[in-house]
């Protein structure tokens, strides 16, 4: 918790003018940090920030007016013992379930000569990806993100993690093959 001085970060869309507020909110992302302020805290900027990093860990957040001669508002939070682990909303492909021989079939029905004819750069790539995703949507299954599988890096997947576990030296055997 703290004032850190980026008036021009929006949080909501997780964007910032200046290049030293955009590595700040970088920063945030890279260590999966939530800010948990919604409302401005001086003169119109959210500068008073309560970052957590775990959902559902830090409620009640208010803001109780300025103490004194200050310009800032009090905030006022409370840490929740119990918290609760959140289930994941974030979603994300399943493509070791999808069926890339209906998205090709799919995509292969379309006649893009004349889907795309007399069309400039921008309404082509909007049509084009307007069907990807359509048949995206019909064909790669979606599948919830578990906080395991946050916590590895993003090149390690079920296969690779399968193959470095059994990959465990053998009792009284060499260490290396």
């Amino acid at each position: 918790m703290g004032d850190f001085n980026h008036p021009d970060i929006c949080w909501r869309d997780n964007a910032a003018e200046r290049k030293q507020s955009r590595k700040f909110l970088e920063c945030v992302n890279d260590n999966f940090v939530l800010q948990v302020i919604e409302e401005p805290t001086r003169r119109g900027a959210m500068l008073d920030l309560v970052l957590t990093n775990k959902e559902g860990l830090v409620g009640d957040v208010r803001l109780k007016g300025s103490l004194g001669c200050s310009d800032h508002e009090m905030v006022e939070f409370r840490i929740l013992r119990a918290a609760r682990r959140a289930r994941s909303k974030l979603t994300t492909l399943d493509f070791s379930r999808a069926d890339f021989g209906l998205f090709r079939d799919l995509l292969g029905r379309i006649p893009w000569d004349k889907a795309l004819e007399g069309r400039g750069a921008q309404d082509s790539w909007l049509i084009f990806k307007g069907q990807l995703l359509q048949a995206q949507e019909r064909c790669i299954p979606t599948k919830r993100k578990s906080s395991k599988t946050t916590k590895r890096p993003l090149w390690m997947n079920k296969e690779l993690l399968g193959k470095v576990k059994q990959k465990k030296p053998t009792e009284g055997g060499s260490k290396g093959r």
